[in-house]
């Protein structure tokens, strides 16, 4: 299904019945690395998938910026009038999440994130520097997303009041030291960092994250 929000067209597919729960992929993915989640997450919620601007099928555009992606989520929820969902967010789904908890507290019931940053400085210096050698090869607007965005502050942090669960990798790309400040910084939130798993790996086509979700809602 797609729909008009925010001058583009987003592709989204709904599953199940109950509670609602949005999921949000990283850079570079679209909706199907959550497949094996949504088919345990849909026997108690409704699941909302979204494809994020420039990927997947939803509407190409020249240039990214997470301010729009954000902007893109919360028309889509004014828009089919979701009610206080929960939102879950993998890298920069994750990023999206904590700028709609920023700007549109309103709008979410509980927020849940995993390898997202606050900076580019968040990022390990080894994949740092292979993003930064893949955007002097490609020019890719994903790959500039990461190399300049996000910016958000400790201050914008510490205006998230909903109950808010951080993950991280033990083996993430992203900064343990990191993880943990963005964790600090959000009242109340609770902070898991996954023994053995990467950035990704108890994300894509995984069901791991069914019990972590399951726990803290």
């Amino acid at each position: 299904m797609t729909i008009n929000v925010n001058g583009i067209e987003l592709f989204y597919k709904i599953h199940g019945q109950g509670s609602p729960i949005i999921l949000l992929h990283g850079n570079g993915e679209d909706h199907t690395i959550f497949r094996a989640l949504i088919k345990k997450l849909s026997t108690e919620h409704t699941v909302y998938a979204i494809d994020s601007r420039g990927h997947g099928r939803s509407s190409k555009v020249k240039h990214l910026n997470f301010i729009d992606k954000m902007n893109d989520v919360a028309g889509f929820i004014k828009e089919l009038n979701i009610q206080k969902p929960v939102l879950y967010g993998f890298s920069d789904g994750g990023i999206i999440g904590l700028l709609l908890a920023i700007n549109h507290p309103e709008l979410l019931s509980k927020l849940i994130v995993s390898g997202a940053n606050t900076n580019p400085g968040g990022l390990k210096r080894i994949p740092l520097f292979l993003i930064k050698l893949t955007y002097f090869f490609t020019r890719s607007s994903k790959m500039k997303l990461m190399l300049t965005q996000p910016d958000i502050s400790n201050e914008e942090l510490r205006k998230i009041q909903i109950p808010t669960l951080v993950l991280a990798g033990k083996n993430d790309f992203i900064k343990e030291a990191h993880t943990i400040t963005l964790a600090e910084n959000i009242p109340g939130s609770t902070l898991k960092i996954l023994p053995g798993e990467t950035h990704a790996s108890y994300v894509i086509n995984s069901t791991k994250l069914y019990d972590i979700i399951k726990g803290f809602l």
